[in-house]
């Protein structure tokens, strides 16, 4: 069995020593022992690890990727999980593509102010409603940008 003290685990990984020893104490990675002070850890830490930075860069809190790992350590991801989490990312970047077009429809509007002009008027009330990213449909309706 390979080991690694929690300084090489921080370097091989590019995670800082505090997050290994948060990641520890909420159970989503355990170390194998101690050498001297230095917590241990199987090499295979760091394919955890990678996992847990996908499902973070995803947007899983730390709690959801938890429930990624069977109690033996090993993954078990829950499909209809994944699904949801893709689902509400489409969500998020609706609303960004939408948030993207009016800062560059600001950017280049000929009207003398951007409250004077009909088409960001009517993006400020689809954010204000909670419609932008709602449906790209809908905002595409109300802005005709």
């Amino acid at each position: 069995m390979s080991v690694l003290d929690i300084s090489e685990v921080a370097q091989h990984s590019g995670v800082p020593a505090s997050t290994l020893r948060f990641y520890e104490e909420k159970g989503l990675i355990a170390s194998v022992g101690r050498r001297g002070l230095r917590r241990l850890f199987d090499a295979s830490v760091l394919e955890r690890l990678a996992l847990i930075a996908m499902g973070r860069a995803a947007g899983f809190s730390l709690e959801e990727i938890g429930l990624m790992f069977a109690p033996d350590g090993q993954p078990r991801i829950d499909r209809e999980r994944l699904e949801a989490k893709a689902d509400e990312l489409d969500r998020t970047i609706r609303k960004l593509q939408a948030m993207r077009d009016g800062l560059r429809h600001a950017a280049v509007c000929p009207a003398p102010s951007h409250m004077e002009c009909p088409t960001f008027r009517r993006l400020l009330k689809a954010a204000a409603s909670g419609a932008i990213g709602a449906r790209k449909s809908t905002l595409a309706a109300s802005a005709k940008i």
